[in-house]
């Protein structure tokens, strides 16, 4: 049914919620909540004062749908959520998705651990009354680098063995017989008090107090030095000069201890960049920055309302403190969800004087620099590879290329056929997204057959998980397919959506008599392509990345399959018998070639087996002739 906005608008309810904006393929191209769905959602709509790109925006809005919830704070999460999975292109959007190295600290253990984690768990999950959590750190070379340091001067275990439980069980591993580890798995080799001590040290040092440690390796490095240990000197002597450069670099920020982000930002046109200093401890023990797009005619204010609800979604931790260089809008709701999720309170502070205050100006001078400096490079990236795909757009008269798939069939020796599927997004690989098929139901070296059972099984996925929240890259569909190959690949592909009743745009790359791309095959017209262009060489970046992928593919099967495929298919031949062939003769090659009675004369072959492998290479695949 038609869908009529004036009649939706009228039933929208006066409750908090999230309202979906749709355009006319039914793309989300915006997500926003709402205190009162009805007054936000007619606000759109009324002749009244728009930015430019709101403007903009409405004009695109074919149908809209709303998700009514209980609260603001509700509706505040929803649209978090909806913006990170379907990234609509009027939000802006936080373009960075990082993850940050943490130190965990098993302090539950009898014996405790220090571990690099990735996804700390200790402020939300179960993991909270059992491991102390150190971070977030910008360098995961660093907290490695941290915490060899911290094994070698406590002598921590790594190991997995469940202490003490397995005391005595197994022989002591390496570290220990290296003096990297006290050996708590040894019976009566230290005692939990004594390796409790070290883990004291060793949360002393996490915690920034390196006075103790700092005495005590000088103290050690000057007694061996005076009993003439001179290799034993050396090395406290190196340790003691590792702990001063990890005790240089944590400068201090602020003398009340507190954990604290500094978020401030600098934008220019339709981008910005924002800095974070990361004070843990009242210590910086490290600062980022990100890129923020979309944000035509946002203030400061609106900008880091969206950029606080994106990065602190996806962040595990959470400080006690977030300062801002402006309030944001949505303030006190975002200080409920953050509490929340933190489980103890979080505050946003916009601090006007004193240390606080020079941190923010700090911050948003980084952020100045970071925007300036990389303006050149930035716009140069943006045109290899944003503005490459809106040419190839342009060239073939669609609307965008923000999702691109190419995909290739290779095989070895006509068996082991196997498909790749590499995807590009704005213009870059996105490897995450890359999958690999094993053809099923050919045989032989039909690349178009197989070429068919590959879009048959990525497209029917396609279909099944479109819905589905938790489903991988399957779930999201091309805005141009693009073959490795002219008109015979684009009708093969169009063949199969059309009988999967999808509409999506396919194009062929149409090759020279040297294997080079000299055109693109779009609606049954060959579309010549500047081979100076940056759509030229998108378009040959892609083709690349298609045959690497497979090629990888193939080899990663090559040598199970060069001995394997094909002498496996024949029926009568087992493992002895293809052992014996492949010894015998000594390469498929010499095996296609051989009469039955060369056949027959193998060891261990009869006259039916003779005659059926000889009759596979001259009748089932005769290309191996």
């Amino acid at each position: 049914m038609e869908f009529d906005i004036e009649e939706n608008l009228a039933k929208l309810p006066k409750k908090p919620g999230v309202y979906i904006m749709h355009a006319e393929d039914d793309e989300i191209i915006y997500v926003g909540k709402a205190v009162n769905l009805f007054n936000r959602v007619h606000s759109y709509f009324r002749k009244n004062k728009k930015s430019m790109k709101i403007q903009k925006m409405v004009t695109h809005i074919h149908h809209f749908e709303y998700i009514v919830t209980d609260s603001e704070l509700e509706a505040l999460v929803l649209e978090s959520n909806l913006i990170k999975r379907h990234r609509p292109r009027y939000n802006t959007m936080l373009k960075d998705d990082k993850s940050y190295p943490y130190i965990k600290v098993t302090i539950k253990e009898d014996y405790p651990r220090i571990l690099f984690s990735r996804k700390p768990r200790g402020d939300t999950g179960s993991d909270k009354s059992k491991s102390k959590f150190f971070g977030p750190y910008t360098s995961a070379y660093g907290v490695r680098d941290t915490i060899e340091l911290i094994n070698k001067i406590y002598k921590l275990r790594t190991c997995n063995r469940v202490l003490p439980r397995d005391v005595g069980k197994d022989r002591p591993c390496l570290k220990y017989h290296i003096n990297m580890c006290s050996g708590p798995c040894i019976e009566g080799c230290v005692t939990s008090d004594e390796y409790r001590k070290n883990v004291e040290g060793a949360l002393d040092f996490l915690n920034g107090n390196y006075a103790p440690i700092l005495k005590m390796l000088e103290d050690r490095m000057n007694e061996a030095s005076e009993e003439m240990r001179y290799e034993d000197a050396i090395t406290w002597r190196d340790l003691l000069n590792s702990v001063k450069s990890v005790a240089q670099k944590q400068k201090i920020t602020s003398s009340d201890a507190e954990d604290r982000d500094v978020v401030a930002l600098y934008s220019d046109q339709d981008e910005a960049v924002v800095q974070i200093f990361f004070v843990r401890n009242g210590r910086l023990v490290g600062r980022d920055h990100f890129y923020m797009t979309g944000i035509q005619d946002n203030t400061t204010s609106e900008i880091l309302d969206d950029f606080v609800k994106q990065f602190y979604s996806g962040t595990a931790f959470l400080p006690r403190e977030i300062m801002l260089e402006e309030d944001v809008e949505d303030r006190e709701v975002i200080e409920e969800w953050l509490t929340k999720k933190r489980g103890a309170k979080v505050s946003l502070l916009v601090p006007k004087r004193g240390m606080k205050e020079r941190l923010i100006r700090l911050a948003k001078k980084n952020a100045e620099l970071v925007l300036t400096t990389d303006k050149e490079k930035i716009r140069k990236e943006s045109e290899r590879t944003i503005g490459a795909a809106k040419e190839l757009a342009d060239l073939i008269g669609i609307e965008s290329v923000e999702r691109l798939e190419s995909y290739d069939i290779s095989n070895i020796s006509g068996f082991e056929s196997v498909g790749s599927m590499v995807v590009f997004e704005n213009g870059k690989a996105k490897h995450s997204d890359y999958r690999k098929f094993r053809i099923k139901t050919v045989v032989g070296p039909n690349d178009y057959a197989s070429m068919k059972e590959v879009l048959n099984r990525r497209f029917k996925r396609y279909i099944e998980a479109r819905n589905d929240e938790d489903s991988d890259s399957f779930a999201k569909a091309p805005d141009l397919i693009l073959m490795d190959g002219g008109k015979g690949q684009v009708n093969i592909a169009l063949e199969v959506l059309e009988e999967l009743d999808l509409k999506i745009p396919v194009a062929g790359m149409v090759k020279d008599d040297h294997h080079r791309t000299r055109g693109i095959y779009f609606n049954n017209v060959e579309l010549p392509i500047d081979s100076h262009s940056e759509c030229f060489r998108l378009v040959t970046r892609v083709q690349d990345e298609t045959h690497r992928f497979a090629i990888e593919y193939h080899r990663s099967l090559h040598g199970k399959a060069q001995i394997h495929s094909v002498l496996d298919d024949i029926q009568g031949i087992g493992d002895t018998r293809r052992k014996a062939l492949m010894k015998a003769f000594g390469s498929i090659d010499a095996i296609k070639k051989a009469s039955e009675e060369e056949l027959a004369r193998v060891p261990g072959m009869n006259a039916r087996a003779a005659e059926a492998v000889y009759e596979f290479f001259r009748v089932a695949v005769p290309q191996h002739k």
